[in-house]
C-alpha cells in the first residue's frame, strides 16, 4: 500500500508547482500601479501577450551606414536650422530612479518617469511618433543634447534629429518620450499602451516588471488644453481609438 503511495507525492507536488507558475501568469497582466484598480487601470481592453520580449537596444556599429535622418545634426549647415526649443520643453536631466511596483525607471528633471516606442529605430535611432502622436507623448526635447545625469551611463545618452528638426534626447538609441496620461510624477500609466509602449529601463531595455493588459492611450488634448486652457480633464481618462 505504502508503495503504491509513495509516488504520488511528487506528482502532486508538480501539479502545484505548474499551478502556481500559471495563477502567476494570469496575475501579470492584471498589474498596475499603486492607487489604481486594475480594471479601471489604462482602459485596459486585452491581456498583455505572454510573447513580449524585453528587448534591448543595440549597440551602436562600427562602420555601420547611418541614415540621413538620424546624421542630420552633423552637417553644420542643418545644425544652423535646428529650430530652438524654450525652456519649458526641454528635458534638462535623466535620472535613473525607482518607483513603486515597477522599480527601475528613467525620469526627467520633474520626476516624470519615460518611454520606449516599439515602432521607433535604435540603430540608427529613430523616431516615428509625429503630429498628433507627439502631442500624447511628448519627445523629451533637447537643444544641446547634455542633460544632466544621474544613474544612468553617459555614454548610452545620444540624440536624434526628429521629422520637424528639433532634437530628442535618445537612450541606447531608443528616442526618449513622456506621457500625458502621467498627471504627476512617479506614474507610469503609459506602460504597454498599444501594446507599443514601455517604461525604459536606466540600461535602455524595456521595464516588464509590471506588465499590465494593453490598454488605449488617453484621448488627444482639445484645442483649449493645447492653448493652455482648461477643459475639465474628462477625456483624459475617456481613452481614444489612435494606434499610437
Amino acid at each position: 500500500m505504502n508503495q503504491l503511495e509513495g509516488p504520488v507525492v511528487p506528482e502532486k507536488r508538480k501539479l502545484m508547482v505548474v499551478g502556481a507558475a500559471l495563477a502567476a501568469v494570469i496575475a501579470l497582466p492584471a498589474c498596475a500601479p499603486a492607487g489604481y484598480k486594475a480594471a479601471d487601470y489604462g482602459n485596459a481592453a486585452e491581456p498583455a501577450s505572454n510573447d513580449v520580449a524585453a528587448t534591448p537596444g543595440a549597440e551602436a556599429t562600427a562602420g555601420a551606414e547611418p541614415d540621413a535622418e538620424a546624421t542630420a545634426e552633423a552637417d553644420p549647415a542643418d545644425e544652423a536650422n535646428t529650430p530652438e526649443i524654450s525652456d519649458e520643453l526641454t528635458t534638462t536631466s535623466l535620472t535613473g530612479s525607482k518607483v513603486a511596483r515597477m522599480g527601475k525607471v528613467v525620469e526627467d528633471q520633474d520626476g516624470f518617469v519615460l518611454y520606449r516606442f516599439d515602432d521607433d529605430k535604435d540603430d540608427p535611432a529613430k523616431s516615428n511618433c509625429n503630429g498628433q502622436c507627439a502631442e500624447l507623448w511628448p519627445p523629451a526635447l533637447t537643444n544641446d543634447g547634455e542633460p544632466k545625469i544621474k544613474g544612468v551611463k553617459a555614454e548610452l545618452v545620444g540624440t536624434v534629429t526628429r521629422a520637424d528638426g528639433t532634437k530628442q534626447l535618445t537612450l541606447k538609441g531608443w528616442p526618449l518620450y513622456k506621457y500625458i496620461g502621467d498627471k504627476k510624477p512617479g506614474q507610469w500609466k503609459g506602460q504597454n499602451v498599444g501594446g507599443k509602449w514601455f517604461v525604459i529601463n536606466p540600461d535602455g531595455t524595456k521595464n516588464l516588471t509590471c506588465l499590465p493588459a494593453i490598454s488605449k492611450p488617453v484621448a488627444p488634448p482639445s484645442d483649449e488644453e493645447a492653448e493652455g486652457g482648461d477643459a475639465g480633464g474628462e477625456a483624459d481618462d475617456a481613452g481614444s481609438d489612435y494606434s499610437y
